[in-house]
This record gives structure tokens, C-alpha cells and sequence, in this order.
């Protein structure tokens, strides 16, 4: 079990890394901050239950209208339109946008 537990948070810091560093390389617009998605990560690749967090960096995001942005950009489309990205959407009770 600690193990899986290890590789759990391994995958977590990975991906939090990797969300990170794509977020420095090509930096949209100052409002639409995808480095804020990182405290989604876990929601979005594992299907679990999002945070008070995640669903407060969800809503501002999608005040700004964002999701349009990601969901069109070949490097957050992806992980935007995926099934776990809307569910975790839906559950924060945020409407996921016609693009």
C-alpha cells in the first residue's frame, strides 16, 4: 500500500511539473493562467473528487472564459475536453462552455 501511495504522489508531482513547465513555454494571455490547473491535477487524471481549491482556480478560469482557450490550444486540448477535465468541471457546478 505505501508504495502505491509513493507512486500516487510521484504521478501527482509529475504531472503538476509537466503542467508547470508547458505553462512557461507558451504563456497565453496574463488572465488565463494554466499553471492554475495544476491543483486539478489529480481531480482531472485520476476521475477523483475536485478540491474547494481546484473548484476556485476552475471558476476564475472560466470567468475569464479560458476553458474556450485551452479547449482550442493543441497543448491543453487534451486535457480540457477530456471525460475527467468535465466531470471534474460539472462537479465545481461551472457549466462547461459552447466553444
Amino acid at each position: 500500500m505505501a508504495k502505491w501511495a509513493e507512486a500516487t504522489v510521484t504521478v501527482v508531482l509529475a504531472v503538476t511539473v509537466a503542467v508547470a513547465v508547458v505553462a512557461a513555454q507558451a504563456p497565453p494571455p496574463a488572465q488565463c493562467d494554466p499553471g492554475k490547473l495544476s491543483a486539478c491535477a489529480v481531480p482531472i487524471f485520476f476521475g477523483t473528487a475536485p478540491s474547494k481549491s481546484c473548484c476556485s482556480n476552475l471558476r476564475a478560469q472560466e470567468k475569464d472564459g479560458c476553458f474556450c482557450q485551452y479547449a482550442r490550444d493543441p497543448m491543453y486540448a487534451s486535457y480540457i475536453n477530456s471525460t475527467n477535465a468535465r466531470n471534474t468541471i460539472a462537479a465545481c457546478g461551472i457549466a462547461f462552455p459552447s466553444c
